[in-house]
């Protein structure tokens, strides 16, 4: 089990022995502000893990409107900071704090959190939705203890709970709501041009149908994501000197020589729903350690959680988008045909088209903001999949990986995919132009009160 879910659980046990017990176990080690920002992560990604029909496209969405929640429930409490109500797309009020009183933001984010994941997530276990209220409730016990004045932490409450309530609102109108009791769209009818995407025989669901074929119909985060380019797509040919060709060709080739090293790169970012929190939840965790490494003020925190968020999940609509514009196939598919009958990749297919890559795109996006709030050279160890047995089939074992900047790990998500078989250079590097762009975007807000470009001041 990943460290970050280690500790959530710790912290979620203590309440068998009863509140009292976790008082008097606590009283050495309470829970600092940046501790009741990534424990509230660790349970978003529990939740994406251990919630029947997730899907990376559904997860990036819950992630995006989480984070969101996040950042609002705070930043009435931070002056050089300032709400994205009227910045966001559709998103034009928020409730706001009554002016005068005294508030304790820690307990807003408290109450938010708690309640943004039950209305995300309202599909999940009755066992899941107790944990959620262990968590809320020992927070609370925490931070209101000290509070002598039962208003302010009443009222504390009650906002954190209003902004949670405004943005599940809100988020019922984006397309996605409740997306996971529409996964497969059986009345889809395939194109049928050359090039196409095929069911895969070789593949990570038994699906004929490919995953979420509206999602790029939904409504973004920020209008401009919502009118990017769509990226340049290499025209189909069967011609051994085209540069279609090439680019299975390259595939081809990779698969017979991969090192043990890539093939730990392929299996480490495989981020299957069924076994792990999915590839958006990966960067949501990345953005906890860049978190617990420098330990900023909760604002960072919750900006961080709120960017990394909206990232990957307007990624994933365009992403979505794109790849049913161009329905493209994968190399499973092409090089049986016109290279070698006998191949298949190392990794199986996942259930839809090829282009542009999804890892490389929400990658790209989260590291590009994370950047942008922490630097370009910030060393972290990812440890998310440390404790998974061995992958006997691949002669894989997990092993944790060490980074010395955000964009060299979106550079290596995306090379996953190509050591995986399933994705061609031009699939990975339209995914990374892309998510730049869209990461940027992010960025550039009013996340404060100056001029966007001061942001970097704010920095530790």
């Amino acid at each position: 089990m990943p460290q970050n879910l280690l500790r959530l659980a710790g912290t979620l046990c203590v309440l068998v022995w009863g509140l009292s017990l976790w008082n008097c176990s606590q009283k050495k080690q309470p829970l600092t502000e940046q501790d009741v920002a990534t424990t509230w992560a660790d349970m978003s990604l529990f939740l994406t893990k251990n919630t029947p029909a997730n899907t990376p496209t559904y997860a990036s969405r819950c992630l995006g409107y989480i984070g969101l929640t996040m950042y609002e429930s705070v930043v009435p409490g931070y002056p050089a900071y300032q709400s994205l109500a009227g910045q966001l797309n559709g998103l034009n009020k928020l409730p706001l704090p009554e002016k005068g009183k005294s508030y304790n933001w820690v307990l807003a984010l408290n109450a938010g959190q708690a309640n943004i994941l039950r209305a995300i997530y309202n599909q999940t276990s009755d066992a899941n939705k107790a944990k959620i209220d262990s968590l809320e409730q020992v927070v609370l016990v925490q931070y209101a203890d000290p509070v002598t004045d039962a208003a302010t932490v009443r009222r504390s409450v009650t906002f954190g709970k209003s902004v949670a309530a405004a943005i599940a609102d809100w988020s019922a109108t984006d397309g996605g709501h409740r997306g996971y009791l529409k996964n497969f769209d059986k009345t889809m009818k395939h194109p049928t041009r050359l090039g196409c995407w095929q069911p895969p025989l070789y593949a990570q669901s038994f699906s004929h149908f490919p995953l979420h074929p509206h999602w790029g119909e939904n409504r973004p985060f920020l209008q401009t994501d919502g009118q990017i380019a769509p990226p340049v797509f290499i025209p189909y040919s069967t011609d051994t000197n085209s540069a279609y060709f090439r680019q299975y060709k390259q595939v081809y080739e990779k698969e017979k020589v991969l090192t043990q090293a890539e093939k730990e790169i392929a299996i480490w970012w495989s981020d299957d729903p069924d076994e792990t929190f999915t590839p958006p939840g990966h960067s949501y965790y990345l953005a906890t350690r860049a978190i617990q490494k420098t330990r900023p003020p909760l604002i960072k925190c919750a900006q961080t959680y709120a960017e990394v968020g909206m990232a990957v999940a307007d990624a994933f609509i365009n992403c979505w988008k794109w790849k049913y514009q161009f329905f493209s196939e994968r190399p499973n598919t092409f090089i049986p045909q016109h290279i070698d009958q006998q191949w298949e990749s190392f990794w199986p297919d996942p259930p839809f088209p090829a282009f542009p890559s999804g890892h490389a795109i929400q990658g790209a996006a989260a590291a590009t903001v994370l950047t942008s709030l922490y630097g370009n050279s910030l060393t972290l160890i990812d440890s998310m999949h440390v404790g998974r047995k061995r992958d006997l089939l691949r002669d894989v074992d997990f092993k944790p990986r060490t980074f010395h900047s955000f964009w060299e790990v979106a550079l290596e998500t995306a090379n996953s995919r190509f050591y995986g078989g399933i994705h061609t250079p031009q699939d990975n590097q339209a995914g990374l132009d892309k998510g730049r762009v869209i990461g940027d975007h992010i960025s550039q807000l009013h996340w404060t009160s100056r001029h966007p470009t001061a942001r970097q001041s704010h920095n530790l």
